[in-house]
């Protein structure tokens, strides 16, 4: 044990070395703070900010063979060793890739703040952390937190995952937010335990001009939003400014591009995937639910799901194709002591045989079975009105999903029918949303997935969910629909709104950030995108790479 003033002291004159220092001084500098740490617990939560503010510092152009990928790495050993329960004062030796959870050492846990970090192959399998700030954090190779323990809030937010991503057995104790996260590669939260909220959905914080926390909120620096189709760098910030300080609904959830697994795990508080976007496989089959969930999006597979939330939760909304199965005789009742039923009084979701014959088919990796399914849901809402609504949301979900590739430019075949579904599925909806002359019959014919032999009626008030799609020649002209969110939508190809009626319609945020973007040629003529509103003032801030005809009329209310 050292003096602890002393040992302060010297953990901030040896974290001025890492942060001024380079090659072989900048590790012997890294693997004092290791041994610091390691010899007086006291003195770990010092080291572990002096580490923490190296891996904190600029790192425009990091790559995992980059000139200071090396020194980010053993940054990164120091560190996962510091937060292990048993410091290891040599941080060389390779770790376990799959660490069993470690026993409580009982010494205190530390928290990170690497907001804004770059990591590089960091692997934190086993370690506990008090509090954990990786909000806007890059990761760079391969990423573990296997089996790491979250005593506290964990923040996510806006981090980006280059290539995959553990989360294996993760407990979080308190909330976990992911919101707008981006996961670039295949990521797993198999047997994770979320014990607060399961934040993966959207929202933007919304404050008063005078609020303080505009001071933190402009030193905000997002890693750049540089997705294929998707342009808009202000997207992943979203703050708006509001009349009340309050959490509200906007943006976009957590970005899955590759294949994503929960399986088996459970959230006992909220599970808010609201406006996630899969892009692949999203497994979440044996999880177990114990509250409100948020979870619409076709990908999703629930196969062996259990939820045990009271019948009166709000709101819990489960993909189309999906349903609890029925409760045992005193199931479902009064909340236990974490605001969730009992595990053994869960119900299993199960194939959702009211909405037959649609299966599930949008979820399906073989694009033949998901065109059959945009077939079957145009049918099943033809003939079922009271389903329309959860048609219409099933199929926006799908367009929302991420496509790893730009859609302009040489296609491959494989390529060539994924933009295509994408076309059959806007025509899917405009067909049903253009009423009289130029709606079913007219456009899609009986071997069209968005057409139909039937002339059924116009869908009336549907609402059109697309926030972050990208969408390919649609056209909606002569529509009639309720109200639609084109926030931060990316429209390529020849794109239609002439003589199109929304109720309301959005483009953008409130502020600058999630704004659409219009990368071909667009006509408006004729449209009313808002009851009260002109178009020019509801397109105001939106991205036109193209020349496009927006004329501006009176709007009248209706």
């Amino acid at each position: 044990m050292v003096d602890d003033a002393a040992g302060v002291e010297e953990c901030r004159a040896v974290g001025r070395q890492v942060l001024g220092a380079a090659g072989r001084q900048r590790e012997a500098a890294l693997r004092r703070l290791a041994q610091l740490g390691a010899a007086d617990p006291a003195l770990r939560q010092d080291a572990v900010d002096a580490v923490c503010a190296y891996l904190r510092t600029p790192s425009e152009g990091v790559r995992a063979d980059g000139p200071d990928a090396d020194g980010r790495r053993a940054a990164g050993r120091v560190l996962a060793g510091l937060l292990r329960p048993d410091p290891d004062p040599d941080p060389d030796p390779d770790p376990d890739p799959d660490p069993d959870p470690a026993p409580d050492s009982g010494a205190p846990a530390v928290g990170v703040d690497l907001a804004g970090a770059t990591l590089v192959d960091a692997d934190f399998g086993g370690c506990e952390l008090a509090g954990a700030r990786f909000d806007d954090a890059r990761f760079i190779g391969a990423t573990s937190f296997a089996g790491a323990r979250f005593t506290s809030e964990a923040i996510f937010a806006r981090a980006l995952f280059h290539d995959g991503a553990r989360f294996d057995g993760a407990r979080f104790a308190a909330d976990a937010v992911f919101g707008r996260a981006r996961f670039r590669g295949p990521a797993s939260f198999a047997g994770a335990d979320f014990g607060g909220m399961a934040w993966f959905g959207r929202g933007e914080e919304e404050l008063w001009e005078d609020d303080p926390a505009w001071d933190t909120i402009e030193e905000v620096r997002p890693a750049e939003w540089d997705e294929p189709n998707e342009d808009d760098p202000g997207w992943p910030v979203a703050v708006l400014m509001g009349d009340y300080q309050e959490w509200t609904e906007g943006g976009d959830g957590a970005r899955f591009v590759g294949p994503v697994s929960f399986r088996r795990a459970r959230f006992v508080g909220p599970a808010w995937f609201y406006h996630a976007r899969f892009g692949a496989e999203a497994t979440f089959g044996g999880a177990w639910f114990g509250g409100p969930v948020h979870l619409d999006q076709p990908a999703v597979d629930l196969t062996a799901a259990r939820w045990a939330g009271s019948t009166d939760d709000e709101p819990v909304c489960w993909p189309l194709g999906w349903t609890p199965g029925r409760a045992p005789d005193g199931a479902n009742g009064p909340a236990g002591a974490q605001g969730s039923a009992a595990p053994d009084s869960a119900v299993t979701l199960l194939p959702d045989g009211s909405v037959a014959p649609y299966a599930r088919q949008l979820a399906d990796p073989d694009p033949d079975v998901r065109r059959v399914g945009l077939r079957v849901l145009g049918e099943l809402g033809d003939a079922r009105p009271e389903l329309r609504q959860r048609v219409v949301d099933a199929v926006c979900g799908y367009l929302r999903a991420p496509l790893p590739f730009p859609v302009t430019g040489e296609l491959t075949a494989a390529q060539a029918g994924e933009v295509e579904l994408r076309r059959a599925a806007q025509r899917l909806l405009a067909a049903r949303l253009r009423p009289g002359p130029g709606g079913l019959g007219e456009r899609g014919g009986p071997d069209e997935p968005g057409g139909s032999a039937s002339g059924a009626a116009h869908w009336a008030g549907m609402s059109l969910s697309l926030c972050g799609a990208t969408l390919v020649d649609l056209d909606l002209s002569g529509c009639a629909v309720d109200h639609a969110d084109f926030t931060a939508a990316q429209f390529h190809g020849v794109t239609r709104f002439d003589g199109a009626t929304f109720q309301g319609a959005a483009f953008r945020l409130g502020g600058p950030e999630g704004r659409a973007s219009f990368h071909g040629a667009a006509t408006f003529a004729g449209a009313r995108l808002d009851r009260f509103r002109a178009p020019a003032e509801i397109l105001a801030g939106v991205a036109f790479h193209t020349p496009h005809d927006l004329p501006t009329p009176t709007p009248t209310p209706s």
